[in-house]
């Protein structure tokens, strides 16, 4: 029996030191995933000797891939107990690997930034800069020194813990666990690509419809003349009630369809382009013909 191919704590290491360099190489079409292959490079020439493997290792893990570069670590660690898993034979496939990441990714990345962009490097910036304000020159280096010492510690300790946990689910691929995971992962991960989709795309049209006319008891009917203060009362709570200020409404499209469904054009926008993606049109050339339709429409007064 072949021996059992195993990630030594020195390979874990490599790629700890390597995933401080998640965003070296960013691009708008898959995003972090240069970075993220060039910190599995140490592992994927571990585990698999062929070049074929190797080559077929780095291409699975060339995919999309983007979250906060801290919390990377752990989905780091599941991913590196997954190829382990593989590469002594476990049936675990692309699919279920790239499932696991993306399903991980979403979730963390709205964890990393307001612990570390606003919580901890703040609180870091403050006391370093109450330092240098009084004239010390190591507020500058206190900031520093602290700073990359929690986030080198995070960054191992959060990737070994995804190690361990990500050996502890593949121990029984029998029983289906990391069919469930990847299934659960998916599911959590289209939810908060829902979730984005209601807080960032944003169309808004700026049509206007002709104005309707309001039928009586729907508008206020201002007094002639001097106004007492009852009348003002009056007035204002009219106003409160969402009565109309003039008998003529104006309209416009953007009002008509947030009536309908709020938010029910960036929804279709989204369809539109994961349909186009499922089309192998390129992410770049999507992007492009967002850019110009952007800008004709707002040239045309459209929106």
């Amino acid at each position: 029996m072949a021996e059992k191919l195993q990630l030594s704590k020195s390979d874990r290491q490599k790629v700890w030191w390597r995933s401080t360099f998640l965003q070296g190489s960013w691009n708008y079409e898959r995003m972090q995933n240069l970075g993220w292959a060039y910190s599995l490079i140490p592992a994927i020439k571990r585990l698999y000797t062929k070049k074929e493997e190797q080559a077929a290792a780095l291409e699975r893990h060339l995919e999309f891939f983007n979250t906060h570069p801290y919390v990377a670590a752990p989905i780091l660690g599941v991913t590196l107990a997954l190829e382990e898993e593989r590469a002594n034979g476990a049936e675990i496939d692309d699919a279920a690997i790239q499932g696991v990441k993306i399903g991980m990714m979403g979730p963390l990345a709205g964890i990393g930034d307001p612990v570390f962009w606003f919580t901890v490097r703040p609180i870091l910036g403050a006391l370093g800069a109450s330092l240098a304000i009084a004239g010390n020159v190591f507020g500058p280096i206190l900031f520093f020194v602290l700073w990359n010492l929690i986030r080198m510690a995070f960054l191992w300790y959060a990737q070994e813990f995804g190690y361990k946990a990500g050996s502890e689910i593949t121990k029984d691929m029998s029983g289906g666990i990391l069919q469930d995971i990847t299934k659960g992962a998916s599911i959590l991960g289209m939810f908060i690509i829902a979730v984005l989709v209601e807080r960032w795309v944003n169309i808004a049209f700026t049509i206007n419809l002709p104005s309707r006319t309001l039928s009586e008891g729907a508008y206020i009917v201002f007094p002639k003349g001097n106004v007492t203060g009852q009348q003002l009362h009056d007035i204002l709570e009219q106003v409160n009630e969402g009565l109309g200020l003039n008998q003529m409404q104006a309209q416009s499209l953007q009002g008509q369809l947030d009536a309908l469904i709020p938010g029910l054009m960036g929804l279709l926008l989204t369809f539109l382009c994961m349909w186009l993606l499922k089309k192998k049109v390129s992410p770049i050339t999507i992007i492009l013909a967002l850019f110009v339709v952007g800008i004709a429409a707002r040239f045309f007064g459209i929106m």
